[in-house]
C-alpha cells in the first residue's frame, strides 16, 4: 500500500542512522514495529494482579514428567 508521508527529514535521518537501516522505508517499518509491540506489552502488563497465582505450583516438577501421548 503506497502512503505519503511528510516526516521531519532531520528525524526520519536520525532513525536510519541510528538503526543502521539500509532505506528510510526499513526504519519507518522499524519504528512501527517497535511502536505495535510496545503497546502489545503495555496490555499485559494491564493483567497483572488479575491472574491467581498458585505459590505451590512446581514448575520444575512439571517439567520432568513425561509428556503424555494421545
Amino acid at each position: 500500500m503506497a502512503t505519503n508521508l511528510e516526516i521531519a527529514p532531520e528525524l526520519l535521518e536520525s532513525a536510519v542512522a541510528v538503526g543502521r537501516h539500509r532505506s528510510k522505508r526499513a526504519a519507518v517499518e522499524a519504528a512501527l514495529i517497535e511502536y505495535v509491540n510496545r503497546h502489545k506489552q503495555l496490555e499485559v502488563v494491564k493483567l497483572f494482579g488479575q491472574i491467581d497465582f498458585d505459590e505451590e505450583y512446581d514448575y520444575k516438577e512439571a517439567r520432568r514428567r513425561p509428556c503424555e501421548s494421545s
